[in-house]
C-alpha cells in the first residue's frame, strides 16, 4: 500500500515539486505534445501523444456532468494523419464548450486539432506549419497510392476550412507555396499571421484562453 510519503516522493521525482496545487475546476485540460502517434509505435526517444490515450479521455469528459468545458493545449510537430483527424473529429463532436491554445508549435496535422475547438488561441511566438501530406518509409509506386494521398489531403483541407475562417483557395495557396520552407513547399505562420489569414481566432496566452472558456461555460449554463 502506497503511503503519503511515497506519493510525495513520486511527485517530487515526476514534477520536481513536493505537492501539486489542488483546486476545484469546472473544466478539464488535455495536452497534445511532441509527435502524434498513430498505428505505428514510434521509437522510445520520441516525445509522443498517443491517440488511443486521448480518445478515452475525451469520451470521459463528454460523459462527466461535473466537467463543463475542455481546454486543449498544443505544442506538436504533427504526426499520423488519421490519428490527428480522429482526435480533431472527437473534439468537434463534443457538446461542451472547447477552447484550444497553440504554444510553441501546432504544425502539420496539429492544425486540424487546433481549429477543431469552438474558439482557438495562438501564442504570439508560436508557429504553425502548413504543408502537403507526406509519407516516410516504403511507398508502393502505383497511381492508387497517389490517389489515396490526394483524397487524404482533401479530407484534411475540408476539415480545416469548415472549422476555421480561412477559405480553401487561401489554404491551398499556403500549403503549396514555394520558397518559404527550406527544401520543401509550404508556409510557416507565426502568431498573428495565423489570425490574419483566418486560421486561428485570436492571439493570446493561457490567461486569455481560460477566461474565454469560462465565459463560454457561463453562457451555456445560463
Amino acid at each position: 500500500m502506497q503511503t503519503s510519503e511515497d506519493t510525495a516522493t513520486e511527485t517530487l521525482q515526476q514534477l520536481g515539486q513536493l505537492e501539486v496545487p489542488k483546486m476545484e475546476s469546472n473544466f478539464y485540460s488535455i495536452t497534445i505534445v511532441g509527435q502524434i502517434e498513430g498505428h505505428i509505435v514510434l521509437p522510445p526517444q520520441n516525445k509522443t501523444t498517443k491517440y488511443e490515450h486521448i480518445i478515452p479521455q475525451l469520451i470521459a469528459i463528454e460523459q462527466n456532468p461535473k466537467i463543463k468545458g475542455l481546454l486543449v493545449i498544443l505544442n506538436t510537430v504533427g504526426g499520423d494523419v488519421e490519428a490527428g483527424l480522429a482526435i480533431a473529429e472527437m473534439i468537434v463532436g463534443m457538446t461542451k464548450p472547447t477552447v484550444s491554445l497553440v504554444l510553441g508549435g501546432g504544425h502539420s496535422i496539429g492544425v486540424p486539432i487546433a481549429v477543431a475547438s469552438d474558439y482557438s488561441f495562438i501564442a504570439e511566438t508560436a508557429t504553425m506549419t502548413i504543408h502537403p501530406i507526406r509519407l516516410t518509409g516504403l511507398v508502393i509506386g502505383v497511381p492508387q497510392t497517389y490517389e489515396y494521398l490526394d483524397k487524404m489531403q482533401d479530407r484534411v483541407i475540408k476539415f480545416i476550412v469548415e472549422h476555421s475562417k480561412i477559405d480553401e483557395e487561401s489554404f491551398r495557396e499556403l500549403m503549396f507555396s514555394t520558397g518559404k520552407l527550406a527544401r520543401d513547399i509550404g508556409t510557416v505562420l507565426v502568431g498573428s499571421d495565423a489570425v490574419k489569414c483566418g486560421l486561428i481566432d485570436e492571439v493570446g496566452g493561457i490567461g486569455a484562453a481560460i477566461k474565454k472558456l469560462e465565459e463560454m461555460i457561463k453562457l451555456v449554463n445560463n
